[in-house]
């Protein structure tokens, strides 16, 4: 199997194992196990159990990007975010879910949450008054919309075509919230 190739396969098995237990919990003799290498062919590719963590949380950001972008918030996000979440879910849960935890790691996720605010704050400062409802509209929505994605995908993801919509209710209902408690 040509280098490229076997790299991506222990990337998705590395994704499953670490998804299911998280980064402590997850050998990599089992990662070995789940993408059927033996732990010196993991190593060829890979020089440590963080080394392999980190390249599987920066495949997942790339395809999160690739799939919602990184600049802009508009009608189509949510159903961008949903469809990234679909595409990757155990990509998604270890940036959201495990990554957030591990201390490691977390300048992964504080990037993301960084640059979502960045956005957030600049679509909200037109509807929202300067001031700190706006300051918790911008932390609160991207974990909202964000949990709401996990949600989403815990349940079996339910009702794909209604879900950006039910999704767009919280998030539309927690600016009116920001907006009318001045």
């Amino acid at each position: 199997m040509p280098r490229a190739q076997r790299r991506e396969q222990i990337l998705d098995a590395a994704t499953r194992a670490f998804a299911r237990a998280g980064y402590v919990a997850t050998g990599l003799d089992g990662v070995a196990a789940e993408a059927g290498v033996t732990s010196v062919l993991l190593y060829r590719h890979f020089d440590s159990k963080a080394d392999l963590y980190r390249a599987v949380l920066d495949r997942a950001c790339a395809r999160l990007e690739a799939t919602v972008g990184s600049s802009d918030f508009d009608e189509n996000s949510i159903s961008a975010l949903l469809r990234a979440a679909a595409e990757d879910p155990d990509g998604f849960r270890l940036l959201f879910r495990h990554a957030a935890r591990e201390p490691d790691f977390r300048d992964v996720v504080d990037g993301i949450r960084a640059m979502s605010a960045e956005v957030t704050r600049r679509e909200l400062a037109a509807v929202i008054p300067e001031g700190p409802w706006l300051d918790w509209a911008v932390q609160y929505v991207p974990t909202v919309t964000l949990e709401a994605v996990i949600a989403w995908l815990d349940a079996g993801q339910p009702d794909p075509g209604e879900a950006a919509d039910r999704i767009a209710l919280v998030v539309h209902s927690a600016i009116r919230a920001a907006n009318s408690l001045d």
